[in-house]
């Protein structure tokens, strides 16, 4: 006879399995390192299990996921913990100097946005997820996603025009 829950943890063990990479690449797009982007990810994880079956009923789990990876790292930043570790781009390819270089200011430049900017933009063109969605997983009005965005861009472009080499 099975333990109590056996069958939810293999159930999120299968879901984990799936889509541990692209929740840990969204995690540390959104935190900027990946000592936070792996803390951040370990507390929605373990927000999520106990809930697991739940929210699979729903067809949520991604959404949740990322809602909550947003919200650990929002509430990080508002704790003051805003760290910039470079070293976490890769700098291998040395034909690539000019990429490596935007890679760079792009990873300096996203770091200064408040998480939620941050989340909604590396949401609308990392993952080529549409407002609606975005505004789903940050629990968000779909307005609201759409500013997150539009300010987000707008320092953006305005900070890589004064900050390009």
């Amino acid at each position: 006879m099975r333990a109590p829950g056996a069958e939810r943890d293999d159930d999120f063990t299968a879901w984990l399995g799936r889509e541990s990479n692209g929740l840990a690449r969204f995690a540390l797009f959104v935190t900027g390192n990946r000592d936070d982007a792996q803390d951040v990810l370990q507390d929605a994880l373990a927000a999520i299990h106990p809930q697991y079956d739940q929210v699979a009923a729903r067809g949520e789990v991604g959404a949740y996921a990322r809602r909550a990876i947003s919200n650990a790292a929002v509430s990080r930043w508002r704790k003051g913990r805003r760290h910039v570790v470079l070293a976490d781009v890769d700098r291998t390819d040395p034909d690539h100097a000019d990429q490596v270089t935007d890679s760079v200011l792009a990873w300096r430049l996203c770091a200064d946005l408040p998480p939620d900017q941050r989340a909604a933009v590396v949401l609308r063109f990392y993952e080529d997820r549409s407002f609606a969605e975005i505004a789903d997983i940050l629990g968000c009005a779909e307005a609201t996603a759409r500013s997150h965005v539009h300010r987000a861009v707008a320092k953006l472009r305005t900070r890589f025009e004064g900050e390009r080499p």
